[in-house]
């Protein structure tokens, strides 16, 4: 269970002079987010992505709190990290090793020791997600959506209850949006996802409309999407 208690997040923007200014990325978010999937919409600088990366303590609230499973974001970082898993937009932000099968193993270090043991279950995993065929090739010679599923599997191999996925298809063409998505559907974790594809908000749980820091509507999906194309449509 995810929870936001008053939470607001607020940024200093330098200025002439030596003076700072302060800009709120979000204000007042008050959430329980218990389902299994939950969208989050809302335009470009709405404040979505400051939303989820809350989550996992990468943004932490200048006020309020925000918890995981009872574990405080900032004082409990680490322990809240080992159980968030978090999925970037660009997946070559995070894939840090030259193969597939090296970054699947990388993740698979703290847990398996024996390194034949970890390179075949990293293989193993990548089979799990028909990625058997990219487990050698340089993550550079992989499609869109094959970069986006390898960054997937190497943080399901640290068995986290929670993935956050901050628009992960953007990147992609209309195929791999498919591909990601159903992956993304498949998950046994909770799973948080902003995105600017409706048709997959459409297919959570739950969705939140983010607009100018505040979460503006919750609820049944479909009627938060309605909602949200009055509100991008004035």
């Amino acid at each position: 269970m995810i929870e936001f208690q008053n939470v607001s997040v607020q940024v200093a923007i330098p200025q002439a002079g030596g003076k700072n200014s302060s800009k709120t990325l979000l204000e007042g978010i008050n959430l329980t987010l218990e389902e299994h999937r939950v969208a989050v919409i809302g335009a470009n600088g709405s404040g979505k992505s400051t939303l989820l990366r809350t989550i996992n303590g990468l943004v932490a609230p200048s006020s309020g709190q925000v918890s995981v499973n009872g574990l405080d974001t900032v004082k409990d970082g680490k322990k809240v990290r080992s159980q968030v898993g978090f999925i970037f937009t660009d997946p070559l932000s995070q894939l840090l090793l030259s193969t597939a099968v090296n970054d699947i193993e990388l993740s698979l270090r703290a847990k398996i020791k024996n390194r034949g043991e970890r390179r075949e279950r990293a293989l193993a995993l990548l089979a799990e997600r028909g990625l058997a065929n990219t487990a050698e090739q340089s993550i550079y010679d992989l499609s869109g959506g094959e970069r986006q599923l390898v960054a997937l599997t190497s943080i399901l191999a640290l068995e986290p209850d929670v993935i956050v996925a901050d628009e992960p298809t953007t990147l992609l063409d209309l195929k791999n949006k498919f591909l990601v998505g159903r992956a993304l559907a498949s998950l046994e974790q909770q799973l948080v996802i902003a995105t600017h594809d409706l048709d997959l908000a459409a297919k959570a749980d739950r969705v939140l409309v983010v607009h100018e820091g505040r979460i503006v509507a919750s609820g049944v999906p479909q009627n938060c999407i309605d909602y949200y194309w009055e509100l991008m449509s004035k």
